[in-house]
């Protein structure tokens, strides 16, 4: 009896140990988190999600759209590039600085066509010995830091995803597995409403051979008005509905689009640094403030 109630007591304080581990630690890291200034900008990140696109996000759920599809963009390494934008009144000796970087940059007609890339280094200890070279001669020099990997080179993303990103979500959905492409930034890739609507409706009507499954539940084809309702789906061939009809979607599929399009994760932070490009969208999670055109 005594050893029955020992090996009870060892289960029990193995399986606590487990489930303070996996499950309560990283819920405590999670809920202490707040928002945090994004670098170069300060803006606070993230967001809280709208409520049409909270909502959108128990759509998502519910559906299991976390099986086939990750917001998790990963990242391999980063690399640090140093561009040369101007030139001093010191030519000759910036023109030596590019010599002992970049030999090929070093003659005269560089310094007219700026800014012009002079170099690619692995980290910033590198990068602030090129900047100081530059910098020594007269010139000025700027670095960009340049996330790198499978992930990035598809467009899913210009950083690597942090757990601040989840920051407002609950549940958190990272995903499972990606029998389709990664979501962390759809948001801020050319799609616009109607195409996630026609996406959901006929997958494969807007991607060739797609193995999404239709989501038609969340649309409702109803008798069509004199005049289209402007939120019919504009579909064609063997998606279209017969003559006298149109699709239009239900208030569910509006709250999963509103989510998707709210799917943002761009800010650059502490933990995950890129340089974005100068004529970026604010490098928030806020939702865009007109639509983008596929």
């Amino acid at each position: 009896m005594k050893s029955a109630a020992l090996v009870f007591l060892a289960a029990f304080l193995a399986l606590s140990a487990s489930w303070g581990g996996f499950v309560l630690a990283p819920q405590l890291q999670l809920g202490r988190g707040a928002q945090a200034k994004a670098l170069i900008t300060e803006d606070l990140y993230p967001l809280a999600r709208p409520g049409l696109a909270r909502q959108g996000l128990e759509i998502y759920r519910a559906n299991g759209c976390m099986y086939c599809h990750t917001q998790q963009v990963r990242q391999e390494g980063t690399h640090v590039e140093i561009y040369l934008t101007e030139g001093g009144t010191n030519a000759a000796g910036v023109l030596a600085a590019l010599q002992r970087l970049s030999p090929a940059l070093a003659r005269s007609e560089t310094l007219d066509s700026l800014p012009v890339k002079v170099v690619e280094v692995e980290d910033m200890v590198a990068a602030d010995r090129a900047l100081k070279t530059l910098k020594d001669a007269g010139g000025k020099a700027e670095t960009v830091i340049v996330p790198t990997g499978a992930d990035l080179a598809r467009g899913w993303g210009r950083r690597r995803t942090v757990a601040q990103d989840f920051l407002y979500d609950q549940p958190v959905q990272p995903g499972v597995m990606r029998i389709g492409p990664d979501l962390a930034n759809i948001g801020l890739r050319p799609y616009d409403a109607d195409w996630h609507y026609r996406h959901l409706y006929a997958p494969a009507s807007v991607v060739e051979n797609s193995k999404m499954p239709p989501y038609r539940y969340l649309f409702e084809k109803r008798k069509a008005g004199a005049e289209p309702s402007p939120e019919a789906l504009k579909l064609s061939g063997a998606a279209a509905p017969e003559d006298g009809y149109e699709i239009v979607p239900k208030a569910e599929a509006k709250a999963l689009v509103a989510y998707l399009l709210n799917l943002r994760a761009e800010a650059p932070l502490f933990e995950s640094p890129y340089t974005p490009p100068p004529a970026s969208a604010p490098a928030t999670n806020a939702a865009p403030t007109t639509a983008a055109v596929p």
